[in-house]
């Protein structure tokens, strides 16, 4: 299970749990199914990721495939007790098979593709809402994590991918893989931020004051009120990325510009199976951007990720277990 920002959220930040506490936490989940209840005995023994989120299947939203608008969902670490533990029992509706003949000859293991479940799915589902294809300019504020993910799938979709972030060490696995720019937006007042992206739009070929497609995936304040201002004509702002804390900015410039700001919670289950194909077509790559930990370790894990001391994404691994 993935050690995601929101885990730090419910813990560090105040955010409430929908459950009563105590309450296990972690909604990153990929393993193996070894018991079924009626009617689920076809997944016994398959490897699977779980969705983040699951919606009821059937309710108005559902049917009309919008189920990420489903008021019956449910979540791991959340509505229901989570990932950090060596078993979970989660409904079998929406669970995404693994091929492990397809993955392993890449190095990967299972536990590896639980950041599926959110930290690939979530931007995934963000870049396809917001009709990011081939040819578009994408800038990405805040590659870790999520972010880094965000970069990959645009840059697999076509996109040319700007990157920022105010840490070289996240910049660093992304340049000249996944992102053609990489800015460090602590070394850059804001003026010289966006002059670096239109003069890099310009030399390319690329759109340089129109139609940009910003996501924001750092889920701070100072962030957020980065990509809000990066708005130009046309363009499409997808965020991502949580904070409890409020932002300032214009709101008309969305109006000025003719611009649109999207929303993205989770994922819908049957987006799983296509962003995996892309980890395991090798477009989006895992290896250098998780590291795994055993689960007895879940605190310091969790208290160095609060603090800023894990350079990947973590993911807590049970033990042997029978």
């Amino acid at each position: 299970c993935g050690v995601c920002h929101t885990d730090l959220g419910y813990l560090y930040d105040g955010v409430p749990t929908k459950h009563a506490l105590p309450l296990c936490l972690g909604h990153e989940i990929s393993g193996r199914v070894v018991a079924a209840g009626e009617g689920a005995e076809a997944w016994l023994q398959r490897p699977v990721i779980v969705p983040a989120v699951i919606p009821c299947g059937e309710c108005a939203a559902c049917r009309d495939g919008r189920s990420v608008l489903c008021p019956r969902q449910i979540m791991p670490g959340n509505d229901f007790h989570g990932g950090f533990a060596t078993h979970v029992v989660v409904p079998a509706r929406g669970l995404c098979p693994v091929p492990l003949e397809r993955l392993r000859p890449s190095g990967l293991e299972l536990a590896d593709v639980s950041v599926v479940a959110d930290a690939v799915t979530t931007p995934y589902q963000a870049l396809t809402q917001a009709g990011v294809q081939a040819g578009n300019l994408v800038i990405v504020n805040g590659v870790g994590g999520v972010g880094g993910f965000c970069t990959q799938i645009a840059r697999a979709l076509g996109a040319t991918v700007v990157a920022i972030d105010v840490r070289d060490e996240k910049l660093a696995p992304l340049a000249g893989h996944a992102a053609a720019l990489t800015l460090n937006a602590a070394k850059l007042e804001f003026r010289d931020l966006k002059g670096a992206i239109q003069s890099f739009a310009k030399a390319n070929g690329l759109p340089e004051r129109s139609e940009w497609f910003i996501f924001e995936c750092s889920g701070t304040r100072a962030g957020q009120e980065t990509a809000f201002n990066l708005l130009n004509r046309g363009a499409t702002l997808g965020v991502v990325g949580f904070t409890a804390d409020k932002v300032n900015v214009r709101l008309s410039n969305l109006m000025a510009h003719h611009a649109r700001a999207l929303g993205n919670w989770g994922c819908a289950p049957e987006l799983y199976p296509p962003t995996l194909e892309l980890v395991l077509a090798g477009k989006v790559r895992l290896a250098g951007f998780i590291e795994r930990h055993p689960l007895a370790e879940v605190n310091r894990v969790i208290e160095a990720a609060h603090g800023g001391r894990l350079q990947r994404r973590a993911i807590l691994v049970p033990g042997q277990i029978n």
